[in-house]
């Protein structure tokens, strides 16, 4: 499949969503295989498919996709190993999809380096639009890394390097997906103010819909497994909130 490459005018890829994008499902159910297809290329994205584990490695390797949608549950080995494999070979953004609404997944599959899920069924709607703000997310962590902010963010013994986008906690270096590293920024940015998960799901994914707060929950939990738990508070029935040293 082939299609010409929309350039501007200083040969960069035009701004045009989703155009030349490219976007490996990784599914088992020729329904949904065809369903998301059908959808994400009429949003202008090029599209392969997989339908194992073996299938989904050997195809990443080759064609290098701009992002993974990527079932849990698959012939061969999970949807998780494939994660793993795939991110070992390049950084790549991952959208998880899970037919069951286990929380304990959801973090197994955050802590192997995806970067959203969604739990079976959803709408298509849904699915494109987070397509379109997990590679919105890549082009800005690649702006900033070209103009990056002077100095290194310390609150105790908690360090945010935004040129490199790393973070240490007590001189050791903490390994955050591109979506942590996000919602811990966002967090510094207004140390122990309180963010409502609406706020934050704004602001991180570009989501208005309510219905993915659970989204900035689980991420929660696992930045907080990464970090330290005490790092981050909880104020129930409103949101999150960075805790720092007291002056």
């Amino acid at each position: 499949m082939e299609q010409t490459t929309q350039t501007s005018h200083n040969g960069t890829a035009a701004a045009t969503p989703g155009a030349q994008r490219r976007v490996l499902v990784v599914e088992d159910d020729p329904t949904i295989v065809e369903a998301i297809s059908a959808r994400l290329r009429a949003e202008g994205f090029l599209v392969q498919t997989a339908g194992d584990g073996p299938a989904a490695v050997d195809t990443a390797e080759a064609w290098q996709p701009d992002l993974l949608i990527l079932d849990v549950m698959l012939p061969g080995f999970d949807g998780l190993e494939v994660c793993r494999r795939v991110q070992a070979q390049r950084p790549v953004p991952v959208l998880m999809l899970t037919a069951r609404d286990d929380e304990t997944d959801m973090l197994v599959g955050l802590g192997v380096g995806a970067d959203d899920y969604m739990t079976k069924p959803f709408s298509m709607r849904e699915l494109a639009a987070r397509v379109h703000v997990l590679l919105r997310r890549v082009e800005r962590a690649a702006l900033a890394a070209t103009t990056p902010r002077s100095g290194i963010l310390r609150l105790g013994e908690l360090e945010i390097d935004h040129a490199q986008r790393r973070v240490r906690v007590r001189s050791e270096d903490v390994h955050l997906t591109p979506t942590e590293f996000d919602l811990l920024v966002c967090l510094a940015n207004t140390p122990r103010a309180v963010l409502s998960r609406e706020q934050l799901l704004a602001e991180v994914w570009d989501w208005a819909d309510a219905s993915g707060t659970r989204t900035v929950d689980s991420h929660i939990k696992a930045l907080r497994r990464k970090i330290g738990a005490e790092r981050i508070r909880t104020v129930h029935g409103v949101g999150y909130a960075l805790e720092t040293p007291t002056p």
